[in-house]
């Protein structure tokens, strides 16, 4: 992965991000759980914020400065294996019988 240097969601906070519906203008926060660097990318792995979902949506994002720009992954290939990334990171299974 690579240095994100304002970016750190490894800490024990949740860290939150008010994302704007572009169509209704709704305010929804969500939770980072995952970040992750795919093709030279950075992407994060978000849930909306205290809610339950088996779901995450994920997104580009990039730094300008001290802003963080968020975008939606337009291509399906780009989106396919950014969620293999994130499905692999967030969900494999760990076998604790094996010792």
């Amino acid at each position: 992965m690579e240095d994100n240097k304002n970016i750190n969601v490894e800490d024990n906070e949740p860290w939150i991000i008010t994302l704007t519906d572009e169509e209704t203008n709704e305010e929804k926060d969500f939770e980072v759980i995952a970040q992750g660097t795919v093709d030279e990318k950075n992407y994060f792995a978000l849930v909306p914020a205290n809610e339950e979902s088996d779901e995450y949506v994920i997104l580009e994002y990039r730094e300008d400065g001290e802003d963080i720009i968020l975008e939606t992954i337009e291509d399906d290939d780009v989106f396919d294996k950014v969620e293999d990334y994130f499905n692999d990171l967030l969900f494999s299974e760990v076998d604790y019988d094996e010792e």
